[in-house]
């Protein structure tokens, strides 16, 4: 048999089938070609990974950023209820708050034009839930809506225990005399009762919400109660029948016009939503 060129050599060496098919020469050539065809293959398909320009992995291969408040448990307390004033003998039904006996809530205060404080109170602590769920905590409030009646100002407490709050916080503002004007911060005192454990804690926290909320809001601390805006009480029973760190803020004087004016404002109302998160977020982080 004439040997054949090696033009035609070279060509079966690509083509086994049409050289001679299932010969054994044509089976060795076979098995020596696919790990390295299968080698090049597996090369081909693996991903090669995204860069931006300074050669950092691109969003969607970098790992989720973790948020500051996850594992965090925060009790938001709006004060008051809109629907209060309809009910006076469920809100003014007396409950012990350990020190002396008081009106299970009020109707709290409104501004001269009739803006309520209750409306101020839950517009501003949904804002707040919205802030500090984006930011990974878990939220709860006191009351579900601005139509009903109460709940009790030791319900209000009692929530924040069953919750086991790493955090709760009441939002109110106050109707003083129209000249008095700014903010402040209310904190419990020991009362050899359950608040005092977490005094020292409600101190801290309320140190943290006061310096965030004069930070974010630009107003002044209180001029007419409290020192720089700190005010200590032992007669609230949301503060002393809490078994964790709670306080109390008092984001201005409703009475006062020039702050009246800004609480009707909603974007002021965001301003104040933040602030307080940021103050929460300082305490619950540091």
């Amino acid at each position: 048999m004439r040997a054949l060129p090696a033009s035609v050599l070279a060509v079966c060496g690509l083509l086994i089938s049409a050289c001679g098919g299932a010969g054994s020469g044509g089976t060795a050539a076979g098995q020596a070609a696919a790990p390295a065809a299968t080698q090049a293959g597996s090369q081909a398909r693996t991903p090669a990974v995204v860069t931006d320009e300074s050669g950092t992995p691109a969003p969607a291969e970098r790992a989720p950023a973790p948020k500051p408040l996850e594992g965090k448990t925060v009790v938001i307390d709006p004060g008051h209820n809109g629907g209060n004033a309809r009910n006076p003998k469920a809100i003014n039904r007396k409950v012990n708050v350990l020190t002396q006996w008081k009106a299970c809530d009020t109707t709290g205060t409104a501004t001269n034009d009739g803006y309520s404080e209750a409306a101020f109170t839950w517009d501003v602590s949904k804002r707040l839930v919205k802030i500090l769920k984006n930011r990974g905590a878990t939220v709860k409030l006191t009351r579900s809506s601005n139509t009903g009646v109460g709940p009790c100002i030791t319900e209000r407490a009692a929530i924040g225990n069953r919750s086991k709050a790493d955090a709760a916080i009441s939002v109110h503002a106050d109707g003083s005399a129209p000249a008095n004007h700014g903010f402040h911060v209310i904190m419990p005192k020991k009362i050899n009762g359950p608040v005092d454990p977490v005094v020292k804690q409600s101190s801290d926290l309320g140190v943290a919400v006061r310096d965030a909320f004069r930070k974010g809001t630009g107003l002044p601390y209180s001029t007419y109660i409290g020192n720089k805006a700190l005010d200590y009480r032992n007669d609230l029973g949301g503060l002393n029948l809490s078994t964790v760190p709670k306080i109390f803020v008092e984001c201005g004087n409703m009475r006062n016009a020039a702050e009246a004016a800004k609480f009707r404002d909603a974007q002021f109302r965001q301003r104040i939503a933040l602030a307080l998160a940021n103050g929460l977020q300082h305490y619950l982080t540091t």
